[in-house]
């Protein structure tokens, strides 16, 4: 069966921004197959939607991102411009956070209520960044539970053996986890 896969730069655009028509939605759908270049039309339609200039390695959220933002250093950055930093390091640890432990805080987000968490046993963490106040994160967990981190990508690999175009700066320390060194420096300053 023989496609049309040429996507434009626009389609991935209105695909970005929830403004693409159900016909063109369909035809993206029913593709046989993703191109690797598409992934980087995809990266440059996201570049364009941010003010600053640091290259996007991968979207983590709607507003979230892994960049380059110097020779060897890889961090999370909110559309905002905030930096979290490191990206091996959770960056659900440099946001602010709202917890609800009552009912009737739980219902203000869950409705009906035979859907909602138990506040005796659960707890919902809304994660914020700081400069913006965009909502980045939820969780349901149960007090305590340490915050998740949901996602460390081996960016190296993918780039490397998926795309076929290996970042300047790969190396064997990237992937690993370094979220302790944050709760590390706070228990210092404690």
């Amino acid at each position: 069966m023989t496609q049309d896969v040429s996507i434009s730069p626009e389609l991935i655009g209105q695909l970005i921004d929830g403004t693409i028509d159900n016909d063109n939605a369909q035809r993206l759908l029913r593709l046989e197959r993703k191109d690797k270049g598409r992934f980087f039309q995809y990266i440059e339609a996201l570049q364009q939607r941010v003010a600053w200039k640091e290259k996007i390695l991968l979207r983590l959220g709607d507003k979230l991102y892994i960049v380059a933002s110097a020779p060897g250093q890889r961090i999370v950055k909110c559309a905002c411009g905030h930096e979290f930093g490191d990206y091996r390091q959770n960056w659900k640890l440099g946001c602010r956070v709202r917890v609800k432990r009552s009912l009737d805080d739980m219902l203000t987000v869950y409705d009906p209520a035979p859907a909602c968490p138990e506040p005796d046993i659960q707890e919902i963490r809304e994660f914020f960044c700081p400069a913006c106040a965009t909502q980045h994160a939820v969780e349901v967990v149960a007090p305590g539970y340490p915050v998740v981190f949901e996602m460390l990508p081996d960016l190296d690999k993918f780039y490397r053996e998926y795309l076929g175009q290996p970042l300047p700066d790969e190396g064997t320390d990237w992937y690993q986890d370094r979220s302790d060194d944050v709760t590390r420096e706070w228990a210092k300053a404690g």
